[in-house]
């Protein structure tokens, strides 16, 4: 396979986008109350090849439509047959529920409804009224993966149900970014046409909102209950956060988020054009790696929260290094 044919896949797969995927894993695992291991690892693995599958499926569904309005892409531009892509989007679908049945049967019952949730979006839901919400959706269960795997006898003291347990403990965290996600998807409607105006204003409500719930002191459970409830369930107290270093990260990571989104969110407010409309896209999903990490930080996990947030300016560099500084959903 030559470079040029590399780039093709590169450019179809939108590599660069793929920075934004492994702190979702990891913000699951924290929100969990668990630290990363092998079955992190293996949950990050299943979410980036559910991930890629969504985007060969994507280009593959809207071929035709790629081939009037964005002839350069790959399959309209003929450096990538359709039955390519499909046959990837298929391998990845199965290589990353393969990867999820690895980390555990817990893993694996998030990892399947992810996926038909990334097949519905694709092949039916992506141009109705529900496709910004199946996104969200998709969001929040890979999310999820990554709280589910943390659910073993270790969390769970032995008893069993602990990843049942720890996936409810990130709930609110998956429901966060889901709204984030949902909030992109929405201005990414229209960004081949431009003239939506409150689309963008939405997302830039959404972005100071999520960017206040962030930096908010979060719920502590009493010992020995981490894993059992979600913040603001019965039988949860208030207290400080887990540590100063979280609390300063939480904040400073909520500010970054919001820089980062509000901006072209409200330049595409102010002058809803193609271009404009594209930017505040991309910087969406640019936003989504500091929104991860301040949730990995307000759920008093410093370190798991400096690991997303340097997914950052690897996709950066990875970007201009690769030539595809734009990055795109649709």
């Amino acid at each position: 396979m030559g470079p040029g044919r590399l780039g093709a896949w590169a450019e179809l797969l939108r590599l660069p986008a793929l920075f934004t995927v492994p702190g979702d894993a990891l913000a699951g695992a924290a929100a969990a109350g668990a630290r990363p291991g092998v079955r992190t690892l293996l949950a990050i693995g299943s979410s980036v090849c559910l991930y890629e599958a969504g985007m060969a499926l994507n280009d593959w569904a809207d071929r035709e439509e790629d081939a009037r309005e964005r002839p350069h892409r790959p399959i309209p531009s003929g450096r990538i047959r359709p039955a390519a892509a499909l046959t990837a989007a298929g391998a990845l679908t199965g290589a990353g529920l393969a990867l999820a049945a690895g980390a555990g049967r817990p893993a694996l019952a998030v990892a399947a409804p992810l996926a038909a949730t990334v097949w519905a979006y694709d092949l039916a839901l992506k141009h109705t009224p529900a496709g910004p919400a199946a996104m969200a959706a998709a969001r929040g269960l890979d999310l999820l993966l990554g709280a589910s795997v943390t659910g073993s006898a270790e969390v769970d003291g032995g008893r069993g149900g602990g990843a049942g347990r720890a996936t409810r403990a990130a709930l609110p965290s998956a429901v966060l970014l889901g709204s984030h996600t949902l909030a992109v998807t929405a201005v990414s409607r229209r960004e081949t046409t431009g003239g939506a105006v409150l689309a963008p204003l939405a997302a830039l409500a959404t972005t100071g909102a999520l960017a206040r719930l962030v930096t908010h002191r979060r719920t502590q459970l009493p010992a020995g209950r981490r894993a059992a409830a979600a913040p603001g369930l019965p039988g949860s107290v208030p207290a400080a956060p887990a540590s100063p270093a979280a609390d300063v990260l939480a904040t400073a990571l909520g500010a970054a988020y919001a820089a980062t989104a509000a901006r072209p969110y409200f330049h595409a407010a102010l002058n809803p054009s193609p271009p404009l409309t594209q930017r505040a896209v991309g910087g969406g999903i640019r936003a989504t790696v500091p929104l991860q990490a301040a949730l990995a930080a307000r759920a008093g996990a410093p370190a798991t929260s400096l690991l997303v947030a340097a997914l950052a300016p690897a996709g950066r560099w990875f970007a201009r290094r690769a030539a595809m500084r734009k990055v795109s959903i649709t």
